[in-house]
């Protein structure tokens, strides 16, 4: 899964990498269009996570009808609600790029590219909906090898259709998303032929469900989506304090924000892979394998986070001139590399015990945790630092806000558990 993930979170870096050729502007325009993005991806996971949480826990009661029609209860409803936003996101995309401080030129850059990038996410998050499918029922195997093709697919597309090929110059920045489209309809076409051999989705009986699953299915994916949605606020927030320092610092920040989304991809796949785990001894009332199951995450994250980010450190200069070209994005991204990935081990126990919370039965001390880590942690210490440091503080607010978010997590969790035992 692991694998999957990182393959996955690959597929975004690429894009930015590859973007990143065709200069600093076409790369400020795609940094601009993240934290919408990241707002589509906080409504698709906090589905993704009622997906996993309910349908891991009627398999755990021995309900395997229920969790079939439940199945094809959320891909359905899932589809569609994931279309609605994305077409708001359209009609709007003017007032909100304008909102996040990019310029007209550069809105100008992002039109096409987000006309078929909205079409693309829309896909990516049916898609996603298919793995956390697979995932409920304990297949990790299946969305992993899926992520690894549909990134290699990107992979083979990106020059193509950025770049062109001969005398064809290919079509720039709506190439990425372009690419990205097609990798993504190629993953739903394989995953809707494996879906049919599993018999996992039943259209039968799925009104009834509907009426009895609502509630539930409310009561995890609305806390859990608020909780998803809240980064992408805080990323607009930080996006429009960053673009004061113009269009090189925007290009600097979205790269390091895709760099950061691969360096921590072992907490990714674990907050993907261990809620049906847990809500499966959370069906079962097995509070011992919780607690062990979550020592073993968080030692495995801050550790291996701590020497990933202290090498990532290390290599920040020669690191950031591979990424990208403009000696300017170089000198900014330098900065961000050199104080982030270090504290990422805690920012990785924070996302860890979000993530079980929900699988645990507790959304409204997810919410209250992911509330807390952006709005009293992150942005503040963000916003302190710009203030007496520039750029260079805002890097390190940023990473000293991650590390009071890890311990501020663990407490809460920590707390939970003895709500438990009392």
């Amino acid at each position: 899964m692991a694998l999957g993930v990182m393959s996955l979170l690959g597929f975004y870096l690429v894009d930015s990498i590859f973007v990143a050729r065709l200069g600093t502007a076409p790369l400020a325009a795609q940094s601009f269009t993240f934290p919408l993005a990241f707002l589509v991806i906080g409504v698709q996971v906090g589905i993704g996570i009622a997906i996993a949480a309910l349908i891991s826990r009627a398999i755990g009661a021995g309900q395997q009808d229920q969790a079939n029609r439940l199945g094809a209860l959320v891909l359905t409803g899932g589809g569609l609600l994931l279309g609605g936003l994305l077409l708001l996101l359209w009609l709007l995309q003017a007032p909100a790029f304008s909102l996040i401080g990019a310029s007209d030129a550069i809105r100008e850059l992002i039109r096409p590219y987000w006309a078929i990038q909205v079409l693309a996410m829309w896909v990516g998050g049916v898609l996603y909906f298919g793995y956390s499918l697979f995932r409920a029922h304990g297949n990790t195997r299946f969305p992993g090898l899926m992520m690894v093709l549909t990134s290699l697919l990107n992979l083979m597309l990106d020059p193509i259709l950025i770049f062109g090929v001969g005398d064809w110059d290919g079509f720039g920045l709506p190439g990425a998303a372009l690419a990205s489209l097609l990798a993504f309809a190629i993953g739903l076409g394989i995953l809707v032929l494996a879906l049919r051999g599993k018999g996992w989705v039943q259209r039968h009986g799925m009104l009834v469900q509907m009426r009895v699953s609502a509630w539930p299915f409310a009561q995890i994916a609305g806390p859990a989506m608020i909780s998803q949605l809240m980064p992408p606020l805080a990323a607009m927030l930080a996006t429009a304090l960053v673009a004061r320092a113009g269009d090189q610092a925007v290009a600097a920040w979205g790269m390091a924000s895709r760099l950061e989304s691969f360096s921590i991809v072992l907490v990714l796949g674990m907050t993907m892979a261990l809620p049906p785990w847990l809500g499966r001894c959370y069906g079962g009332n097995d509070w011992d394998t919780v607690r062990r199951l979550m020592r073993v995450a968080a030692a495995m994250v801050i550790g291996w986070q701590l020497v990933l980010g202290l090498l990532m450190a290390l290599l920040a200069a020669p690191l950031a001139g591979l990424l990208v070209d403009t000696a300017p994005v170089q000198a900014y991204l330098t900065l961000l590399i050199r104080w982030l990935p270090p504290s990422y081990g805690l920012l990785g126990v924070c996302m860890l015990v979000v993530s079980a919370s929900n699988a645990l039965g507790w959304p409204m001390r997810a919410m209250l945790i992911s509330f807390l880590r952006l709005f009293l942690c992150y942005l503040p210490l963000l916003w302190l630092g710009y203030q007496l440091g520039d750029f260079g503080g805002l890097a390190l607010g940023a990473a000293f806000g991650n590390l009071l978010a890890g311990v501020m997590a663990w407490m809460f969790y920590q707390q939970a558990l003895g709500s438990v035992d009392s």
